[in-house]
């Protein structure tokens, strides 16, 4: 029994990742087209009407812009807290109730063998939650799209065995771009997004003896680059200590492409 993921595509414009052992799978979220999450599940050779369900983590466009029609093309069950739900409403277009279910924050759900577990975060949506999946004694933790890490969410994902962790823009970069002051102040504030420096200080608080993996994800199109994510991470990890490329290895997300499957 194996527990394996990809991340299919993540950015600003858009979220989605695969999660699956030998017998289930899971996607949490679908930020793409229809066509365009096709496509990324024939990247890794995996099929979408082969998932066990979809996993919603709140109503932003670029986490749901394919779910009502994956849901109803494939007649795959969609999971979401209530609020989400009552968000989405006229977002998604229709979901046969039967495909309709309640995954409440702060609870747990199994899928077969994955013991998913929900967690609250602080962003400017109606309930946003966020996962952990464990199977066989491993753990996956999945972070974005909030203002800060509490110590709240850091226990709950604490020594995960791969992290997918939110490292969305570069301040400067964000400070001196053509954004709005307005969209500017929402992204630094509590209800925003990580940036590159807080998401490593907030995993100087949550990587254990187990963490082999982290996922740099949901980067800005326009304040953040890779390059720049992956340097900023890793110089202030390693000016707390941890050794990044030893201890545990930091890997790149892209908006377009998936990462490869790979074993937690």
């Amino acid at each position: 029994m194996s527990l394996q993921f990809s991340v299919l595509a993540s950015g600003s414009t858009g979220n989605a990742t695969y999660v699956e052992t030998d017998q289930h799978s899971l996607l949490v979220d679908a930020g793409f087209s229809g066509k365009q999450m096709e496509a990324l599940f024939q990247q890794i050779g995996r099929k979408i009407n082969k998932l066990s369900g979809i996993l919603v983590t709140h109503e932003h466009s670029d986490h749901i812009k394919g779910l009502g029609i994956l849901a109803r093309k494939y007649n795959l069950p969609v999971y979401a807290n209530e609020k989400t739900w009552q968000a989405m409403e006229g977002l998604i277009g229709a979901i046969h109730p039967d495909q309709k279910f309640i995954f409440g924050t702060g609870t747990v759900q199994s899928f077969g063998g994955i013991d998913v577990e929900s967690f609250g975060v602080s962003h400017d949506a109606a309930e946003p939650m966020f996962y952990t999946f464990h199977h066989e004694g491993k753990k996956l933790a999945l972070i974005t799209d909030t203002g800060y890490v509490s110590d709240r969410m850091k226990g709950i994902i604490h020594n995960a065995d791969a992290f997918v962790f939110e490292s969305n823009h570069d301040v400067d970069m964000l400070r001196m771009g053509h954004y709005p002051w307005s969209v500017k102040r929402r992204i630094l504030s509590d209800v925003g997004h990580v940036s590159n420096e807080d998401a490593a200080l907030a995993m100087t608080d949550v990587i254990g003896d187990n963490t082999k993996r982290i996922y740099l994800a949901h980067l800005s199109k326009d304040n953040n680059m890779k390059e720049l994510a992956r340097m900023s991470v890793q110089q202030t990890l390693e000016g707390k200590g941890y050794m990044p490329g030893e201890q545990f290895d930091l890997y790149d997300t892209d908006p377009k492409t998936p990462t490869p499957l790979v074993l937690v």
